[in-house]
């Protein structure tokens, strides 16, 4: 015989031979249970904020300067891996310059022959992902900076160096707040 639970409670498990029956872990009343990794200390996400914002204004003034964009909005991905999981593999240096170069040379490559479309921009994307791997470079925020070459057909030179230049930027400032931590050093490899 089975019961419908009330309100606000959960059904009772069903008792058959081939299913043993396994106690849930309790949870606080009133809690949601999560695997979450904890919330870091205060100090250090003033610190990773902090360096996120100096990097990202630090282009825009570099790129006021000059009168050229130098923050194309996945370099503000690249910030939030670098200052905000400074240990990570996606956030070393060998990933941040070489993925995002990888990643517009794809996209280059994708525009030469398929022209500037979504579908292009999509497929230019996605290869990116392989080309990183292969080049064992991987960086998310990259395969959208080939989105990003398909989709507006930027002056390939200018591009590369401007990239190539905002990479090494974030990474230098990267390298700066690193030396500011207590407990994470940036970067913990460089190639």
């Amino acid at each position: 015989m089975t019961t419908e639970p009330s309100v606000g409670t959960a059904a009772a498990p069903t008792l058959t031979a081939a299913a043993p029956v396994q106690a849930a872990p309790a949870a606080a009343p009133g809690r949601l249970s999560s695997k979450a990794p904890a919330r870091p200390r205060a100090l250090t996400v003033a610190v990773a904020t902090a360096g996120s914002v100096v990097a990202l204004v630090l282009l825009v003034a570099i790129g006021t300067g000059l009168d050229q964009v130098w923050l194309i909005p996945p370099l503000a991905a690249s910030s939030a891996l670098v200052f905000g999981a400074p240990a990570l593999p996606l956030a070393q240096p060998r990933s941040v310059v070489g993925g995002q170069l990888l990643s517009a040379l794809t996209g280059f490559a994708v525009l030469a022959v398929a022209g500037s479309s979504a579908w292009g921009a999509a497929v230019a994307g996605g290869l990116a992902l392989g080309v990183m791997m292969l080049a064992r470079t991987p960086h998310s925020p990259a395969a959208a900076t080939a989105v990003i070459v398909v989709a507006q057909s930027p002056e390939p030179a200018l591009f590369l160096v401007l990239l190539a230049a905002a990479s090494t930027v974030l990474v230098l400032v990267g390298v700066a707040v690193g030396r500011l931590r207590a407990t994470t050093d940036y970067p913990t490899y460089w190639w």
